[in-house]
């Protein structure tokens, strides 16, 4: 076993934090939209129903990538590389959910609250 495998120390730790964030998240999630706590971009914050909606969406999200994450990081205790190697690879597989849960998270807002050109919601 590799237990010094950046792999897994990265993937273990980043998976660990994302599935306690998305319980947070999820349990108690931020009531009054905010600057400092949630899912914050100009996009959730355009109104209080997109701000719930990606703040539930996102959690449900950051969970599932956390679980993931942290069974992919058992792949590192069994590989064995070199050690440059290793800590991009860990580096590249914990930035990758980052973005997917951005770009998920806002196609499911856009895809929900649709807008016209001029940039207000279809009321229609």
């Amino acid at each position: 076993m590799n237990i010094d495998s950046w792999f897994f120390i990265f993937l273990l730790l980043v998976g660990s934090i994302f599935t306690l964030v998305g319980l947070i998240t999820y349990v108690f999630p931020p009531k009054k939209i905010n600057y400092i706590y949630g899912y914050r971009t100009n996009n959730s914050m355009k109104s209080k129903e997109r701000w719930r909606f990606a703040q539930h969406y996102s959690s449900k999200l950051m969970l599932k990538y956390g679980i993931f994450l942290m069974m992919i990081s058992c792949l590192g205790l069994f590989i064995s590389i070199s050690e440059t190697i290793d800590f991009y690879i860990g580096i590249m597989f914990s930035l990758f959910p980052i973005f997917l849960l951005f770009l998920k998270t806002e196609k499911a807002i856009k895809t929900k609250f649709p807008e016209n050109e001029d940039g207000f919601a279809n009321n229609s």
